[in-house]
């Protein structure tokens, strides 16, 4: 059965010049489509994943200002019809809790928050399960999205560690705008084919979607996209299976989509288990070896430097113990 897709194809008018992207196609939607609808959140999402083209190029900021007779082109995945997400009682490794915030140790395979395919057993349901009052949090702000509520951001279904979630709506605004000034440090472990060189850098490139493979993002040619900068360290390098790999730590100074797994296989070092971005080494893990390892903010409430560690699931730590000295 074909793929459902939202397509819609707008020009801007002179009366919208200097407006917003995601608003004025939330009024081009309704304005030049027969019972055309769609929300400012889900507009959002769209041009974040990608699928909104203003005058042919993609990955531009919601809050672009527009010119006369611009052209916006939708081509995305329509999404399933739900209402929101609902809770479930699935257990959650809690690093930390209080009235505002909530700080778990995500476990591989667990996607965030509800979306295309995954309706079900995501941290969100998880989450709400444990903290029903935070359905009220829905029902007082309208801004807050039913599908993410609390979520600041995020990690990769197989990426297994800390994340934070905001319990209350001032929680949520400010964390939310802490993520967005990278004023939030974020510190995780990796293991990866080979051994980087050096063994201590900073990643800087261009960043943004794929060109051609929609799914993917990429390191693009400077000047375009957005900025991506990643620094890493070599902690322990050794033979696995009878394959030169190495544990590294990585700081996170931005927070792109796949940022990490997108930078150490650009520089030739792919992490294990990885596949979308693996080129020329075989897995060598069953999920990517990736781990979110320390979380440091500000309290939303009392500005008071908080710093979370989580610990590495098993099979992350099985596959550390298990790289070999050179002498062995």
């Amino acid at each position: 059965m074909p793929e459902k897709r939202e397509i819609y194809h707008l020009t801007v008018p002179e009366e919208m010049a200097g407006e917003r992207l995601d608003s004025a196609v939330v009024k081009l939607v309704q304005m030049q489509t027969e019972n055309g609808e769609i929300s400012r959140t889900r507009v959002q999402n769209i041009i974040k994943e990608g699928f909104l083209l203003l005058d042919g190029k993609a990955g531009l900021p919601p809050r672009t200002r527009l010119t006369a007779g611009q052209t916006i082109d939708i081509d995305a995945p329509a999404p399933e019809i739900t209402v929101k997400a609902e809770p479930e009682a699935i257990p959650l490794d809690v690093l930390f809790e209080d009235e505002s915030i909530l700080v778990v140790n995500k476990p591989a395979g667990m996607v965030v928050h509800p979306g295309a395919g995954n309706w079900s057993g995501t941290l969100v349901n998880a989450v709400l399960g444990r903290e029903p009052d935070m359905n009220l949090m829905l029902e007082d702000d309208s801004e807050i999205d039913p599908l993410r509520p609390g979520i600041v951001h995020r990690l990769d279904k197989d990426t297994s560690g800390a994340l934070i979630i905001a319990k209350t709506p001032r929680a949520l605004r400010r964390l939310s705008k802490a993520f967005a000034e990278r004023e939030v440090e974020k510190t995780y472990l990796a293991i990866v084919h080979g051994t980087p060189v050096p063994t201590s850098s900073v990643i800087k490139t261009a960043f943004g979607r794929h060109p051609v493979d929609r799914k993917k993002m990429a390191v693009l040619r400077q000047g375009e996209g957005k900025e991506a900068v990643t620094a890493y360290r070599v902690l322990k390098t050794g033979w696995r299976n009878g394959r030169k790999v190495s544990l590294i730590q990585v700081r996170l100074h931005t927070g792109r989509t796949h940022q990490i797994r997108v930078h150490m296989a650009h520089m030739g070092f792919p992490l294990l288990g990885e596949k979308l971005y693996n080129r020329g080494h075989a897995p060598d893990a069953d999920r990517q070896m990736l781990h979110a390892w320390k979380l440091e903010i500000y309290h939303p409430e009392t500005d008071e430097v908080m710093a979370f560690e989580a610990k590495p699931p098993a099979d992350f730590i099985e596959a550390v113990d298990s790289i070999q000295d050179e002498k062995n």
